[in-house]
């Protein structure tokens, strides 16, 4: 057999096997953009943090792959009970296991790691795979277990890993998929051999498990707008479309399956009309009372729980911006929090919201499912700031209403309610009101990363980032300043 194999591009093949043969035959084709970086760094730390799992452990150093044949090869050997990231090849197929428990006598069982909060299918692929080529190797392999975060975990002191961290036995899933990868090989090394790229229909495979960077060259790059960019319409629906030979909006508009919100993007694009349901807009308005606040927290979540009473991916608020008004033409005010890098950000973040907003006043957020779960669970975590917060939480008003109900729409919107689409629609030529225009820090997911980065960060970085931080969020409760003046105009 003449392929090469991680069991990273085994897993890809899964997915596509025109994936592969793209990567091999037209890498300049691959948009690099459906890279996350912090999701690799989550990834490997999980990785790192697990390899302690049972006890003391020896680490397979990465490099050199003949040396890391090698080394895990004398490990075997001399009966090292516990190997990290052991790593073996059988015929062009290459793989390194996580954890590897040498049972001695050839017996050995697989532990793979994976920063999610579930078993996924592709899960299932990638530690079949490793047991493949184990078994190749004439390894007998007595266990295949998934790793991953325990999501019902709250850290209580130091990190007690058997709690955060969940093992499920899947060998019987893996030995079921063992007859299958052979005959998947073989048709794979034909696939790669071609000189011909491999026709494959543009599918739901093409965003899951994992969104393909070759799907704008599979899709012919198609001028914006098409089918794909229509919001909230199922994928499975918009491929069907695509290979129906319906993607552009004067098509579209012609099928039963565009309906309700989605006609409404796709006609308003056509006729560059929008829809103001004035009625729809001031129950909104008439809702809100002054004083009148405009919220909007940052936060950051980690696999691994950072702090006391933390769980595995919580939000942790580390921000926030305040704009209010005493009136309706009444001066507009400003404060904000920033927390200090690498400390707990919630007790001093809850005192002082309790301080700037006062009991009983409203107070706006875009999404506000997003800010009272926020206030809620510092609520659960400070009791002794709880009837404050609480009282915050019950009086918040959502400024997205309007817009997801579709009251008020324009086409710039391109069928979105995000704010981050809603005000270029409102105030198309305000540079004040671009987020392309800040420094450093344009999206919720930079804003989080940097603040998660800052505690390593040279003292003059922190300055600047910071100075960032703060103008980014500011921008987000000027913006919903800004749209709730629209909401009023148009009531």
């Amino acid at each position: 057999m003449s392929l090469r194999l991680s069991k990273s591009k085994y897993c890809n093949a899964v997915q596509c096997p025109k994936m592969l043969w793209l990567h091999r035959n037209k890498p300049e084709e691959f948009d690099d953009s459906v890279m996350n970086e912090a999701v690799l760094e989550t990834g490997n730390m999980v990785g790192d943090l697990a390899m302690g799992l049972f006890g003391d452990f020896t680490e397979v150093p990465f490099g050199d792959l003949g040396e890391m044949l090698e080394e895990t090869q004398r490990l075997i050997d001399a009966g090292t009970p516990v190997i990290a990231e052991a790593s073996f090849a059988l015929d062009g197929l290459f793989c390194s296991v996580d954890i590897l428990r040498n049972k001695g006598n050839g017996h050995v069982e697989i532990y793979e790691v994976k920063s999610s909060t579930a078993v996924s299918e592709i899960y299932l692929h990638d530690t079949a795979y490793q047991q493949y080529v184990l078994g190749g190797l004439g390894y007998k392999v007595d266990g295949v277990y998934l790793v991953h975060i325990n999501p019902c975990y709250v850290r209580h002191g130091e990190i007690d890993l058997d709690e955060l961290f969940v093992i499920e036995d899947v060998k019987y899933h893996t030995d079921c998929m063992q007859t299958g990868i052979r005959d998947f090989l073989l048709e794979l090394e034909r696939i790669m051999s071609s000189d011909y790229e491999p026709h494959r229909e543009v599918g739901c495979h093409c965003n899951k498990p994992y969104t393909c960077g070759y799907f704008d060259y599979c899709t012919g790059r198609l001028l914006h707008p098409n089918v794909f960019d229509i919001s909230r319409l199922k994928f499975d629906t918009k491929v069907k479309l695509f290979n129906e030979g319906d993607y552009d909006f004067e098509s579209l508009v012609k099928r039963k399956e565009i309906k309700g919100n989605q006609r409404l993007q796709v006609e308003s694009h056509l006729n560059n009309i929008g829809k103001i349901d004035a009625k729809g807009i001031r129950e909104t308005v008439d809702s809100l009372s002054f004083p009148l606040y405009f919220l909007d927290f940052e936060t950051f979540q980690e696999a691994v729980p950072p702090f006391d009473f933390t769980s595995p991916y919580e939000q942790i608020p580390f921000q926030y911006s305040l704009h209010w008004l005493e009136s309706e033409n009444g001066e507009l005010h400003h404060t904000e929090f920033l927390a200090e890098a690498g400390t707990d950000p919630r007790r001093a973040l809850a005192e002082k919201l309790c301080n700037d907003i006062p009991m009983n006043v409203c107070t706006t957020a875009y999404n506000m499912g997003f800010e009272k779960n926020v206030i809620k669970k510092l609520a659960e975590v400070y009791p002794d700031l709880a009837d404050h917060l609480m009282n915050i939480h019950d009086n918040i008003n959502d400024l997205m209403t309007p817009f997801s109900k579709k009251h008020y729409y324009l086409p710039a919107m391109q069928g979105s309610y995000s704010i981050k689409y809603v005000l270029p629609a409102l105030y198309p030529d305000e540079s004040s009101l671009d987020y392309h225009n800040l420094e450093g820090i344009q999206k919720g997911d930079q804003a989080s990363n940097a603040f998660k980065n800052m505690k390593s960060m040279p003292s003059e970085e922190i300055a600047e980032t910071r100075k960032n931080l703060l103008a980014y969020c500011k921008l987000d409760t000027y913006a919903m300043v800004k749209v709730w003046q629209k909401l009023v105009e148009n009531s």
